[in-house]
């Protein structure tokens, strides 16, 4: 994910929501149970592999990824409700959450896991903005802007990341803001002393392997 504290670019309009999104059965299932918690909690939004395969991008995933601004900030009385909704923690380590601000839960319905990352300030909030409702069988789930998600891939940087920026720029890249994804990545560039992302960004546009 990207890190907290980074403030770039400012929000855009709320986007329309879209509907018949190719989730899994299991994430289906899971989402479902999931929202209903999280509506009681602060802004989420999903991100991750489900979110590039709710864009249209074939892909296989096992797991669940939201970014969530818990509020109010009571990680323990959260835990609790998960819980009686269906969901176990995975670490017994108190202090995990405190250091990885992540925190991974199973759901027990489906064995899938689920990983609710605690947005901090600045990027996060700007993905919080501008996430988009999307109808998942029946519930409405806010999704990560497929900008956002393109801008958290190339972020994050691995071979697979990089494939599913790649393959969401293929199918979605005339309708999106190639710009703003190039000032958002040159900031973040400037504030984590890197040089690289941009470079990445203009590979995987022009179809090449993102990997060298």
């Amino acid at each position: 994910m990207p890190p907290s504290g980074i403030g770039i670019s400012s929000p855009t309009c709320d986007s329309p929501s879209d509907s018949n999104v190719p989730v899994q059965p299991a994430a289906l299932e899971l989402l479902t149970a999931l929202s209903a918690v999280l509506a009681r909690w602060g802004r989420w939004y999903v991100f991750g592999a489900q979110a590039v395969i709710a864009y249209g991008v074939p892909r296989l995933s096992a797991d669940v990824d939201v970014t969530l601004e818990l509020v109010p900030d009571e990680p323990e009385r959260f835990v609790r409700d998960m819980e009686a909704a269906g969901f176990a923690l995975r670490v017994d380590d108190p202090d995990f959450v405190r250091r990885t601000r992540v925190m991974p839960f199973v759901h027990l319905a489906t064995a899938m896991p689920l990983d609710v990352v605690l947005a901090g300030s600045g990027l996060e909030e700007e993905f919080l903005d501008r996430a988009r409702a999307v109808d998942v069988g029946g519930t409405k789930v806010p999704l990560i802007d497929p900008e956002d998600l393109i801008i958290a891939k190339v972020l994050a940087g691995r071979p697979k990341d990089l494939e599913d920026a790649r393959g969401l720029w293929r199918l979605k890249g005339r309708d999106l803001d190639s710009a703003r994804i190039r000032r958002t990545l040159r900031l973040l560039e400037e504030a984590l002393g890197q040089s690289d992302l941009l470079a990445a960004f203009e590979l995987l546009r022009s179809g090449g392997s993102g990997n060298s």
